[in-house]
């Protein structure tokens, strides 16, 4: 290929790299995962002839979402063996994700949880459809199947997701309000504060990968998550901070003890109380919260 060729390559892709970037990680529900098939969608696209490629972006999205897929299957056997309960990525994002209702959404942790009970193929064509809004014989091409499948593969998807992650209206204010009221009962140590703000089935589910303590299972119940922090908090004498953030496009707090990155919490809010608890503590996955993932879905 020659040196223009490849510029205009470049050109294209890095043009396309945040769309395929957030195709890729909602798909794996890892950022290393998905920086891993942009390397590799990259290589693929700068071999492929770009003069006979009519939609480039599709083309594009297309190779992302087969890599992934192949990944995917992967990553399912590897989680089943993971230690204790597994949660995905954090990422750090730009405000101008949190203020685009349906990518904050498409990337939230509790949205992100739910897609990992789907099947590889179910998951790709979910998010390619309701995220992305690409069209049925489009995606059809990009998980080989039919169209007519893929339309019946997203009606599954879908049903499945609706009846474990029912959409619920709640603002950034809403969810900044519960954060705030957690923060201080987490500062404070103050268990009623916690059963105050906490919605009574509430669930709970820390991700210390084997290498950070965290509960193996996830905890439910606003009693017993109030207790099981507050138990936590004084075991310890260490000097406990906690501020606002951002990840995955809401509102979350960061943790850090005696000035070292602990974990970051990210929360489900319904109703002004919280109803689910994210807590990531596995330190393989904290890389990514402290300089800005841009996001995007066009």
């Amino acid at each position: 290929m020659s040196d223009y060729a490849t510029a205009r390559s470049t050109e294209v892709f890095v043009a396309h790299r945040n769309l395929l970037f957030t195709v890729a990680y909602e798909m794996l529900g890892s950022a290393a995962d998905a920086e891993d098939v942009l390397q590799e969608t990259w290589l693929r696209w700068v071999e492929a002839d770009a003069g006979r490629v009519r939609d480039q972006r599709a083309y594009l999205v297309r190779i992302t979402t087969r890599l992934s897929l192949n990944r995917l299957r992967t990553l399912k056997r590897r989680r089943e063996a993971y230690v204790g309960s597994w949660l995905p990525e954090p990422l750090l994002t730009a405000p101008d994700v949190a203020e685009d209702v349906e990518l904050a959404e498409s990337v939230s942790m509790a949205l992100m949880l739910v897609l990992e009970t789907l099947s590889p193929t179910e998951r790709a064509v979910f998010v390619l459809r309701e995220a992305f809004g690409i069209g049925y014989d489009e995606i059809a091409v990009a998980v080989d199947k039919t169209p007519a499948a893929v339309h019946q593969i997203a009606h599954r998807a879908r049903r499945h997701v609706e009846a474990r992650h029912p959409r619920h209206v709640v603002t950034q204010s809403q969810t900044r309000a519960a954060l705030a009221a957690f923060q201080r009962a987490l500062e404070t140590r103050d268990l009623q504060g916690l059963l105050d703000v906490l919605a009574p089935e509430v669930v709970a589910i820390s991700d210390g990968g084997g290498i950070k303590q965290a509960s193996p299972r996830p905890i439910t119940g606003a009693d017993k998550v109030g207790r099981f922090i507050v138990g936590g908090l004084t075991k310890t004498d260490a000097t406990l901070t906690v501020g606002p953030t951002v990840v995955n496009g809401s509102p979350a707090l960061v943790l850090r003890v005696d000035g070292e990155l602990d974990g970051v919490i990210a929360v489900r809010v319904e109703g002004a109380r919280i109803t689910g608890l994210y807590y990531v503590r596995n330190p393989e996955k904290l890389t990514r919260v402290e300089s800005e993932i841009p996001l995007t879905l066009r």
